[in-house]
């Protein structure tokens, strides 16, 4: 099973990322949660956002304290949120960021694997706007394996319709763009 952790702020898609992710693993095969964790969030605040993905059935149903992955939409996060907080040693860390992996590695002294892409830069280039949710997604399976791209096509179809393929082609180049430190 992968546990993975999302950090953003609200208003930048992580729940819909969350849910993108587990409804096109289970449209793969896979079994799947996705859960957000509110409180009295509002645009812009901290928020935090959970998946599970297995090729088993998933039984657990408590939050994730100890995730094999931790994505950050937003790297002003970092500093105000403990993102590394729980994370596996040899977890892997994935940011936001037009940081390399290894500034990146020494700010938050992590030595798992460190990943970097500038999901923001790349979504304001394919989509026009500065929301890197979808494009991030790419960011994960590119680090993780846990699927193929193309596994979330029909999710971001459907949810996103006319500018679907706008957010397909930022998650391909976050998936091609990526640096990733072991």
């Amino acid at each position: 099973m992968i546990e993975v952790r999302w950090h953003g702020r609200g208003g930048q898609g992580a729940v819909t990322s969350v849910e993108l992710l587990a409804v096109s693993a289970i449209a793969a095969g896979k079994f799947a949660q996705g859960f957000p964790s509110f409180g009295p969030e509002r645009r812009g605040a901290p928020v935090a956002a959970f998946t599970r993905i297995d090729d088993k059935k998933i039984d657990v149903r408590s939050g994730i304290y100890e995730p094999d992955v931790v994505l950050v939409l937003d790297s002003s996060l970092i500093g105000l949120v403990n993102v590394t907080d729980g994370l596996k040693p040899d977890g892997k860390l994935i940011v936001n960021t037009h940081k390399t992996p290894e500034e990146i590695r020494k700010e938050l002294n992590f030595n798992g694997t460190v990943a970097t892409v500038d999901g923001t830069g790349i979504a304001r280039t394919e989509m026009g706007v500065p929301i890197a949710n979808t494009t991030m997604i790419g960011a994960l399976l590119k680090v993780t394996g846990v699927m193929e791209l193309g596994a979330m096509k029909e999710a971001i179809e459907n949810r996103f319709g006319r500018i679907a393929q706008k957010n397909l082609n930022a998650m391909k180049r976050a998936y091609d763009e990526i640096q990733i430190l072991n």
